[in-house]
């Protein structure tokens, strides 16, 4: 306890942290508050059709992403993830499209390019999915106060809105704040359903026939088993050394006596939480269409058993495979194994008994793809793990937090943050925020 508040001091003493710390906090409240701020023309009183809609399923995922400004019918009830989504849109056509490559490859300006198309993309997206968003509250009883045209115009102009000024605020905490803004958005999202679901959870357990305390404390411990895991997941990679031939005169490249030797980290989970969240939109496209057509009759039947019971052993069967998929795919766009061995020949280095050059790059691929197997079945295992805590009787928005897109989140973005506070003390020269020494954490926050 005495070091933790020392920490805390030597946090404060540093100016320029505790600027970027007050600032970041100062930014999340002010989303926070915009989470619970009703749409113009809505009686707030006749939301429980939406609220009882999100308390599971599909929807009940999302609106833990929005903190529940979903359910709120809020100005933020898109939040920001139509930002998302157009992100993930760019990093796939930067695959396929040579004028997004180009952008890659500028620099600076490249990614000022990048980043304003992607800022437009999520515009269009945002325009797209608000009348859906607003045809829903109609479906679900939610009455007006103002005529429907002008409820339906200024709605979608504030949705619109919404999210522009949410992936603002997202920006500014990335660039003047600590962590990374979006990363930290959809987190403070996510833990803000936590004490409600909790509290749910807790109360539950002394009804008549709930377990009572024991139960509820061996809930506890297992969520804190499955918080390891994840973070054992974020953390594990693979060291590749490299050693770099020594530089001689006239700037010529000598082999021999090479310098101290270096590694490659190649993260067993590089793709991050992407694989989960293609995955959940590849899953929410049937129930979607069949929303649109209507249908009924057996294939009907199919379709909701394999694509909505998200607790059932279909859905998590299939979401599991995607995920496993989409976990090769999306690390086959992140890293260049070819570049890499091209990068390691250009500046003279080697993996010792492997040849620069192609081979590298056959080796490195090699030993990629044998680590993302086992990353990839862990991730689909916490993928799937709340689905579990279904079936043990876990109210489903608690077991939302036994794993899947909300724990990874949390876990990465917390880990990601702390990093960023351990660089600034250590740069000042006063112990880190762990006992042994610099803590492990991840560069960048893959959402």
């Amino acid at each position: 306890m005495k070091r933790f508040i020392e920490t805390l001091k030597n946090i404060w003493a540093i100016e320029e942290l505790r600027q970027k710390i007050l600032l970041t906090l100062g930014l999340l409240l002010i989303f926070r508050v915009g989470s619970n701020v009703v749409l113009p023309g809505i009686d707030h009183q006749s939301l429980s059709g939406l609220e009882s809609q999100t308390e599971s399923g599909l929807l009940g995922i999302l609106n833990a992403f929005t903190g529940g400004a979903f359910a709120n019918a809020s100005i933020l009830a898109l939040g920001i993830m139509p930002y998302i989504s157009a992100s993930i849109v760019i990093q796939l056509m930067a695959v396929a499209v040579p004028a997004i490559q180009k952008m890659d490859k500028e620099g600076e300006s490249g990614r000022k390019k990048k980043n304003q198309l992607t800022r437009s993309l999520t515009i269009l997206i945002t325009a797209a999915q608000a009348p859906g968003y607003l045809a829903n509250l109609a479906a679900q009883g939610v009455q007006l106060t103002i005529p429907t045209q002008l409820f339906w115009t200024m709605g979608i102009i504030v949705l619109v809105a919404g999210t522009v000024f949410a992936m603002w605020l997202g920006e500014r905490i990335t660039d003047k704040g600590i962590g990374n803004g979006i990363s930290l958005l959809i987190m403070v999202g996510i833990i803000a359903t936590l004490p409600q679901s909790f509290l749910q959870e807790l109360f539950s357990r002394f009804e008549s026939q709930g377990g009572g305390l024991v139960l509820f404390i061996i809930e506890i411990a297992a969520l804190f088993v499955v918080i390891i895991l994840a973070v054992a997941l974020v953390q594990a990679v693979r060291q590749v050394p490299v050693q770099y031939a020594k530089r001689v005169a006239g700037g010529r490249l000598a082999q021999g006596a090479s310098s101290a030797r270096q590694y490659i980290p190649l993260k067993v989970n590089a793709a991050g939480v992407m694989p989960i969240i293609f995955a959940q939109a590849i899953m929410f496209i049937p129930i979607t269409v069949l929303s649109y057509t209507g249908g009924d009759g057996a294939s009907t039947n199919i379709i909701v058993t394999l694509f909505s019971d998200i607790a059932g052993f279909w859905y998590n069967l299939i979401f599991a495979v995607l995920i496993i998929l989409f976990t090769y795919f999306y690390t086959a766009i992140q890293i260049n194994t070819n570049q890499m061995a091209e990068d390691l020949k250009r500046n003279g280095g080697f993996v010792p008994g492997i040849k620069p050059g192609k081979q590298t790059a056959e080796f490195l691929d090699t030993v990629l793809s044998r680590i993302t197997l086992p990353g990839s079945i862990f991730l689909a295992i916490l993928a799937i793990l709340p689905a579990f805590a279904m079936r043990a009787d876990i109210n489903t928005q608690f077991a939302y937090f036994y794993g899947g897109t909300s724990l990874l989140i949390m876990v990465g973005v917390v880990l990601d943050t702390l990093q960023q506070i351990e660089s600034y003390l250590l740069a000042r020269h006063y112990d880190g925020l762990m006992k042994s020494g610099r803590m492990k954490g991840r560069s960048t926050v893959n959402i």
